[in-house]
């Protein structure tokens, strides 16, 4: 089973937490640069993090937004950001990622992580349509819980 996550807004704990409740097994990281100003969510860190809760960490940065694709999405220019990245999912090398997470779903729960909250606004949202009309099925996008952590 395919889901996705956007860490936006959200705490590490969460975080993980969410990821836990929905078991996933493994979060593909489709950010094209896997670092974040959020503290915990730079490549490193969350793989670290990850696993500690026995979830495994795979960027994918072949399908991560280019800046310009970024920059329009900030922007509000979605004509623009569907245009840059189409282009990106038709390259030999998407293509190669996209099998190759369909070949993980087959056999393990995973989650796409990028930024954004609202998956509407996010290229994760073409990755996922894009692996639904392969495999015929449907994939559930994730909001970050807020969870009573005990401190």
């Amino acid at each position: 089973m395919l889901n996705t996550i956007g860490y936006e807004g959200a705490t590490l704990p969460d975080f993980l937490d969410t990821l836990e409740m929905a078991e996933v097994k493994i979060l593909v990281d489709v950010r094209d640069r896997a670092q974040s100003r959020k503290k915990g969510f730079s490549k490193t860190a969350l793989s670290n993090a990850l696993e500690e809760r026995g979830i495994k960490y795979l960027h994918l940065k072949v399908l991560g937004d280019p800046k310009e694709g970024r920059e329009a999405a900030r922007a509000g220019n979605w004509k623009k950001f569907d245009k840059i990245y189409r282009a990106v999912l038709k390259t030999d090398a998407a293509q190669n990622a996209l099998t190759e997470i369909t070949e993980i779903i087959s056999k393990e729960r995973a989650c796409l992580l990028c930024y954004e909250r609202d998956h509407t606004t996010c290229h994760r949202k073409y990755i996922s349509d894009n692996i639904d009309l392969q495999t015929s099925s449907k994939t559930r996008h994730l909001g970050v819980r807020k969870f009573a952590n005990a401190a």
